[in-house]
């Protein structure tokens, strides 16, 4: 994605200024709306291979029908507008230019209603109808989130793992505190537009509020890291509230309906698709696991498992390299132009049959090394990719071979069959505090969070008979929990 963008803004010969189709302003824009309409493709493309859509249809479909119907309150009604949930634990949401719009399963087990979704949507949904992704790019204001180890890597090293596009992380555009704002007021519109209860916008911030109260050291959560905050959204909504002068009691909220379609999603991170025990990666499902050195900062995706260190000048990743043997996938390896092969061993790790070899390379910025090692397990050949500047490489290089050695069978038989814990609906037949739904219906979380997912404040608000609420069960242990959080 990064570099889909960086090369659109590069290759604009020209200056343009257009304007915006849901403001009506004039601004600069050197991207068509036919390039802008590509590279959401293409970069929608790249998500759904790094992060992955969540598995369930049905869930699908209901943020599909309910994002499609959104779409056609803005002004941009002709776009191929696309919209999923992604496998993500984070809360989060975010558009990608010309149509997608991308929500995570963590937002969703979050939210309470239909209407606050759709104005997380809405919100979405402004940023593509006002081009904000399109400016961003003609003035060349990128960000990089996540890890960042994405660029260091050639296209020839980079298509071992498959990550060349997304790196460890999708790459989000920054923008600005006047797109937000304007993000939010069309927003807004739109879910009061599609009948929806805009009120329930004030509840999104003070849920966002929640979740990063709950996180502690003013930690934001991820939809607000990545959308800069625009001073008190809370407060600006509930003026613009006033402004209106609507009557919204026979708007469209949605609770049952919204809760019935998220009734068992995972919650927190899912085990089964593998999980950190500090420095420790297991994967229950493929039955192995790895360690990575301390200090390191780790990712999973699905499509590798890794690390870089404090200083951000190594990396490893561990990926799948298909059905060769390791013989034959290591000389496909030094077979890519470009890359030329030094020493090289056979032998085993923890009686896993392995070819490891010390490689060089060259990328654009400049020259770089490392240990690649592949191991046949399970039917699978696996591929550890330790790579630095040329000069670095000896500098890391018990590192590397740490990472290497650490590769081992997942004999451990709770890791091996844990499971991912599930939102359940709990409908009340007697009115209770949180302490009490929590005492007679126990969730695998905090009381606080109890609390937050069910859009309340403390642990003594009320809760009323005859309504539903959610409760967490199942999932790792809570120390594993803990851990797989961090």
């Amino acid at each position: 994605m990064f570099r889909i963008l960086c090369a659109a803004a590069a290759c604009a010969g020209f200056t343009a200024c257009v304007r915006n189709p849901a403001t009506g302003n004039l601004q600069l824009n050197l991207v068509s709306e036919s390039q802008e309409i590509d590279m959401g493709k293409q970069a929608a493309q790249e998500v759904k291979q790094s992060i992955g859509l969540y598995k369930d249809d049905k869930l699908q479909a209901y943020v599909g029908r309910l994002g499609q119907s959104l779409s056609q309150e803005t002004t941009r009604k002709s776009l191929p507008w696309e919209f999923h949930v992604v496998e993500d634990s984070s809360v989060n949401a975010f558009a990608l230019p010309g149509g997608p719009v991308f929500v995570t399963r963590g937002i969703l087990g979050t939210l309470m209603t239909e209407a606050q979704l759709a104005g997380v949507m809405g919100h979405e949904c402004g940023h593509v109808a006002a081009r904000h992704s399109a400016n961003q790019i003609s003035k060349a204001q990128l960000a990089q989130v996540g890890l960042g180890i994405g660029s260091v890597l050639s296209p020839q090293i980079a298509s071992l793992s498959q990550v060349a596009g997304a790196g460890l992380q999708v790459l989000f555009l920054k923008f600005s505190r006047d797109d937000e704002s304007q993000a939010d007021k069309l927003g807004f519109a739109y879910m009061a537009n599609d009948g929806y209860d805009a009120r329930q916008m004030v509840e999104i911030f003070r849920t966002l509020d929640r979740v990063s109260k709950l996180a502690g050291g003013g930690k934001l959560p991820e939809w607000l890291q990545t959308h800069s905050d625009p001073g008190n959204r809370q407060q600006v909504a509930e003026e613009r509230l006033k402004g209106l002068q609507h009557d919204f009691s026979q708007a469209k909220v949605g609770r049952d309906e919204y809760l019935a379609a998220i009734d068992g999603i995972v919650y927190g991170e899912d085990p089964r698709q593998g999980y950190f025990e500090g420095q420790k990666f297991l994967h229950p499902d493929l039955k192995f696991q790895v360690t990575f050195p301390a200090g390191w900062q780790t990712q999973n995706t699905p499509q590798a498992v890794a690390g870089i260190n404090s200083g951000q000048d190594a990396a490893v990743e561990l990926a799948t390299a298909g059905k060769d043997s390791p013989q034959q996938a290591a000389q496909k390896f030094f077979s890519q132009q470009g890359i030329q092969r030094g020493q090289a061993a056979q032998g085993t790790v923890h009686g896993i049959p392995a070819v490891a070899a010390y490689f060089a390379g060259t990328t654009d910025q400049g020259q770089i090394g490392g240990l690649v090692t592949f191991l046949s397990y399970g039917n699978t050949t696996y591929a550890i990719l330790g790579y630095t500047a040329a000069a670095a490489v000896q500098q890391h290089d018990a590192e590397f071979k740490s990472v290497m050695n650490s590769f081992a069978p997942l004999s451990d038989p709770a890791a091996a069959n844990v499971q991912p814990a599930k939102v359940q609906l709990v409908k009340l037949d007697q009115a209770m505090t949180v302490e009490q739904f929590n005492q007679k219906y126990p969730s695998n979380l905090k009381i606080e969070e109890v609390a937050l997912i069910n859009g309340l404040d403390t642990p003594t608000s009320p809760m009323q008979a005859g309504q539903t609420y959610k409760r967490v069960v199942g999932g790792p242990p809570r120390d594993q929990r803990k851990e797989a959080a961090k």
